[in-house]
């Protein structure tokens, strides 16, 4: 009867104690919304106060007797009364540590975004459940208690799940009997045109039950006719387990259904034995992308987790290597002449330099610069970060890296801010313990669960590092191309980068009041941070996002046949804002992101070399308008500037977060502008505009048949502000239409 009441008052009995004694009555824990306290309030007043008359005009029964009678007294539950486990595992002390957070689905959201602000740091991790969505938090008794207080939400508390190493470490039935279990969970979908990762690699083993079903026989190919076709090194075998599930931990936590919408190849670019030529890279790369296409025209994610460390530190100049991807990126290159989305590994630090203290400055000195060829422009760049910071239970020693902070195997970029930012993004790549005497080492607990090449004398094996990284990313930016197939590969790779952001503790590194140089630091070791599917995958209604695929002739001949060439055109484009709702908004600040994504053609000749504008066909930058200033003003400020030999140099106001510096480098161009939502409404005209190239120099006879694609993402969030930003742009999206070209 008491839970009836409970129930009926919107409120949830999550666990009952019986009596012990006198001293130590019955207890129960319950789960309340602010709808079911205000129900309960008045269920409380309504029995002290209102009177319930019989049919003969006696006193009756209270209202609600059976629920307050019960209640001796009502306080706010502590951590340990949300304990789902044993009470004799509650875990003890006041110790940073991992906690399993099952929260109420309706009330998940105002938990998640307001748990960092109270000291929880939350994994990226979800498992959706039909009532609950649960997370993984790690923070000490008091910061949990006080976001639990403040914020609501939380039905329950456990410790998290084992790690790796407990999968790793079973024998082999065992190990046998978990594949099968996953493999009878799991949809391999058999779509008539799916998207497909391309691993670029030591090849990979079909004998594998998790991995055959999406890598057909006639799949797997090699750069050179004579290799074999198998994984004997097994790096390859471990990335298609990544590219397919992700971390097999959290698929081995959980029954719920695994749908994989991908499917693989393997293009072998490593022999057996020995190693590639370092001159022949280029070319074993090409090789084994031309032997991966002739099994036809596919949406590929090409992915590369193989560097080198002979031209490195390289100072993010060319080498022939990354040139060569920039000429297959941008369909220079290859026997087909295509655009391809491409991402390569940072590349891994060398661990015998680590102590056990100060990880990042050994990260960040040039010795550990990002490897060739993962600074090519045209690729997305994978470093890696970790939120792995979980011991066994007696296990000595402590993780080196800080949970949401860089791996410590990820290289950085310290070179010359003329050259790309790199990496471009992050995943999760593990972390390595301290334990005694350094060097630190990795650890099967922080590192992340894959399928291993001997099956079945093993099923399961762990891996880390940036290779892990970049299958994690392949896996997930192949998920967002599946969701928007019609999308060029520059537009795959502006949307996903462009939602990438920096973590928390990432951004601890920042002063209080950053300006834009403080940003350096971030982008040489996260690059744009941690993507958001969610994020790039749709637009809420108090955040859009607007894409547009266009082209551009950037250069003609000039009237004189001795002068060199001149710039062409610029594309200008009205965006369709959300002007009234903007209105309405007023002083409250909103923030623009904007991505521009174009895939040059290289020229890595000496003299070119040295200059990011001899280097590149073609460079693209973008221009916004300023409050007030209408289409005449803004394309005749633009335009005179464009006349300038490097192109236009437009001062700018402050407003922009990472400023032309950190912007207008490499192929893939991204800023954030912080305003009053008024003074957006005022700035909807943006311009794509060129600037020096290669193909403005005598080298090319006629530049005016020469056509640039490029694609641009445009963000707007107004944050925690209640806003209809989406409805009104909907209504107007027909408008996104270029308004002139200006020549």
């Amino acid at each position: 009867m008491v839970t009836s009441g409970l129930n009926a008052s919107g409120l949830t009995l999550l666990k009952a104690l019986p009596a012990r004694d006198s001293q130590r009555p019955a207890r129960a824990t319950v789960f309340a919304s602010s709808a079911g306290i205000k129900n309960l309030r008045k269920k409380i007043s309504d029995f002290g106060e209102k009177i319930r008359r019989q049919k003969d005009g006696s006193e009756g029964r209270p209202y609600n007797a059976d629920l307050v009678q019960s209640i001796g007294a009502i306080a706010e539950a502590g951590l340990r009364a949300l304990w789902r486990g044993p009470d004799q595992k509650f875990p003890a002390g006041n110790d940073v540590r991992p906690w399993e957070i099952w929260l109420d689905k309706e009330q998940a959201t105002r938990f998640i975004n307001g748990a960092p602000e109270h000291g929880v740091q939350l994994s990226a991790d979800r498992l959706d459940f039909p009532e609950d969505i649960v997370v993984i938090g790690t923070a000490n008794h008091t910061a949990l208690a006080q976001a639990v207080r403040r914020l609501g939400g939380v039905r329950a508390l456990t410790a998290p799940a084992v790690t790796a190493d407990y999968f790793d470490a079973l024998d082999v039935e065992e190990q046998l009997e978990w594949v099968e279990e996953i493999a009878g969970r799991t949809t391999f979908d058999d779509g008539a045109d799916p998207n497909y990762i391309t691993l670029l690699d030591t090849g990979v083993s079909r004998a594998h039950p998790l991995i055959a079903p999406a890598l057909a026989a006639a799949d797997r190919h090699a750069a050179e006719p004579g290799w074999s076709l198998d994984d004997v090194n097994g790096h390859g075998s471990q990335l298609a387990g990544l590219a397919l599930f992700g971390d097999l931990t959290a698929a081995l936590q959980t029954m719920s259904p695994i749908r994989v919408r991908h499917r693989l190849e393997s293009a072998k670019i490593i022999p057996d034995a020995g190693h590639n030529p370092h001159h022949l890279l280029g070319a074993i790369t090409r090789k084994g992308i031309n032997a991966a296409e002739t099994a036809g025209g596919r949406r590929r994610t090409f992915t590369m987790a193989v560097t080198t460390t002979d031209d490195t530190p390289h100072d993010g100049a060319p080498t022939s290597w990354s040139s060569e991807i920039d000429q297959l990126t941008s369909g220079a290159s290859g026997d087909q002449r295509i655009p391809r989305l491409m991402l390569i590994s940072a590349g891994n630090t060398d661990q015998n330099l680590f102590g056990n203290d100060n990880y990042l400055a050994v990260c960040d000195h040039p010795n550990h610069e990002v490897e060739s060829p993962a600074h090519a422009w045209n690729a997305i760049c994978v470093g890696a970060y970790t939120e792995k910071n979980v011991l066994p239970a007696g296990e000595v020693g402590t993780p080196l890296a800080p949970v949401g902070d860089l791996s410590p195997s990820s290289r950085t970029a310290s070179w010359s801010s003329q050259w790309p930012l790199k990496p471009d993004v992050v995943f999760e790549g593990g972390n390595w313990r301290v334990n005694g005497a350094p060097p630190p080492m990795r650890h099967p607990a922080l590192s992340l669960l894959t399928t291993d090449h001997q099956y079945p004398r093993r099923a399961f094996t762990f891996t880390c590092d940036t290779s892990a990284a970049t299958a994690l990313a392949a896996r997930a930016v192949t998920e967002l191309w599946s969701d928007y197939p019609h999308l060029w590969p520059e537009t795959i790779r502006a949307l996903f980068v462009s939602s990438a952001r920096w973590t928390r503790q990432m951004r601890s590194h920042l002063p209080a009041n950053p300006a834009k140089g403080d940003y350096a630091i971030l982008f040489k070791r996260y690059g744009y941070g941690v993507p958001d599917l969610d994020r790039a995958r749709r637009s809420a209604s108090n955040a859009l996002t607007l894409i547009v695929q266009d082209t551009i002739k950037p250069y003609r001949k000039a009237g004189s046949s001795s002068a060199q060439h001149v710039h062409n055109e610029m594309k200008v484009f009205e965006l369709p804002w959300p002007v009234e709702e903007l209105r309405k908004l007023g002083a409250a600040p909103v923030r623009l992101r904007v991505a521009l994504s174009t895939f040059i053609e290289p020229n890595p000749s000496e003299p070119a070399r040295g200059s990011k504008f001899g280097y590149a066909s073609h460079n693209l930058r973008f221009k916004l308008n300023r409050p007030n200033e209408g289409e005449a003003a803004f394309l005749a400020r633009i335009s005179k500037a464009a006349q300038k030999p490097i192109g236009p140099i437009v001062e700018e106001d402050d407003n922009w977060i990472f400023g032309r510096n950190r912007r207008d480098v490499g192929s893939l161009h991204i800023d954030e502008l912080e305003c009053a939502a008024s003074d957006l409404a005022r700035r909807n005209l943006l311009a794509v505009h060129p600037v020096t190239g290669w193909w403005k120099t005598k080298l090319v006879a006629d530049p005016q048949n020469l056509v640039a694609r490029f694609a641009l993402i445009v963000e707007i969030d107004a944050g925690e502000t209640e806003a209809d930003l989406y409805a009104e742009v909907q209504s107007k999206i027909e408008l996104l239409n270029m308004i002139q070209n200006v020549v």
